[in-house]
């Protein structure tokens, strides 16, 4: 079909991309997201008086196992060997939002950015999940890849 369009093959079936001839590569991903909430949730997260538990703990774990899972999750991803990934969730109180930020890493040859998109996401829904009975009206926003290097597209960061 088109190289712009490369998990589609020339009758326009799905197909995961062969990556057996491409050299192996440090390939980095960094996505960010955030989560708003209202004044009262963020105070019960810091508080720690959420009934679940410590909030800000689980979705860094929870985001951290989507990384890993994300080829159970997304069909055409390769399973891959991830070597690093790191997870952050700050409080922005002026915000009344959590800040996710998720850098995946592996030495391979296809890219990590849907395993930092997906961690991400995996957070965030997490806080929402350990929240919803506090705040039903949670949004969840601006999930996007800020920062991605190695191989042959180069390095790519986001304006």
């Amino acid at each position: 079909m088109t190289d712009d369009l490369s998990h589609f093959d020339d009758e326009g079936n799905a197909i995961m991309v062969d990556v057996s001839k491409k050299l192996q590569t440090e390939r980095v991903a960094t996505a960010v997201g955030s989560i708003l909430m209202q004044p009262k949730t963020m105070s019960l997260i810091l508080s720690g008086g959420v009934k679940k538990g410590d909030v800000l703990s689980v979705a860094q774990l929870a985001g951290i196992m989507g990384a890993k899972k994300t080829p159970e999750l997304i069909p055409l991803c390769h399973p891959l060997n991830l070597s690093s990934i790191k997870l952050n969730l700050e409080c922005d109180r002026d915000h009344n939002r959590i800040v996710i930020t998720a850098t995946c890493k592996l030495l391979g040859q296809t890219g990590v950015e849907m395993e930092a998109l997906t961690a991400v996401s995996v957070a965030a829904l997490t806080v929402y999940d350990m929240c919803k009975a506090a705040d039903k009206a949670m949004k969840i926003m601006d999930i996007r890849l800020v920062h991605k290097s190695g191989g042959k597209s180069g390095t790519f960061v986001a304006e």
